[in-house]
């Protein structure tokens, strides 16, 4: 037997790649950051998440169409995210009751353009937008892309 180590020394046989503690000494604390994960789980996953999925639906249109009709009301709306809204009423004979569209609109250039034409008959372009998590961006899924003035007809 070698002489040079002690007998009793745990330490000197054990694997330096072992790291729990010989028997008789106190095993330390692991240092786990648990309001650091909690934090993270809890608070920026889901806004994370929740700006992932605004970027899909406000970048990823459903249906784009057109109608055409007289513009009813336009308006600005919203205590802290301002959002132009309006509504479209479509006409398809006289003495018929009106179909009314809600439509959002995003761009304050289109929005010029609508209330340029305000009370006479236009067609707009739209693109429905629906699932948006967040009313920030439009009270309706029908975002206006443009509005060309239509002829009234005799």
């Amino acid at each position: 037997m070698d002489d040079d180590l002690p007998r009793d020394d745990a330490a000197a046989r054990r694997d330096p790649a072992d790291r729990t503690p010989p028997p008789g000494e106190p095993r330390r604390p692991r240092k786990r950051r648990w309001g650091v994960i909690l934090f993270g789980v809890f608070v920026i996953l889901p806004i994370l998440l929740i700006a992932l999925w605004t970027t899909i639906a406000l970048n990823w249109s459903y249906s784009k169409g057109e109608r055409a009709g007289y513009v009813q009301k336009f308006s600005q709306k919203g205590w802290i995210c301002k959002t132009w809204e309006g509504e479209i009423a479509m006409v398809n004979m006289p003495g018929q009751a009106q179909e009314k569209f809600a439509f959002s609109v995003r761009s304050d250039s289109v929005a010029h353009e609508i209330t340029r034409h305000m009370g006479g008959r236009v067609s707009i372009t739209y693109e429905q937008h629906p699932g948006i998590p967040l009313r920030c961006f439009g009270d309706t899924d029908y975002f206006v892309t443009g509005v060309t003035p239509v002829a009234a007809t005799p």
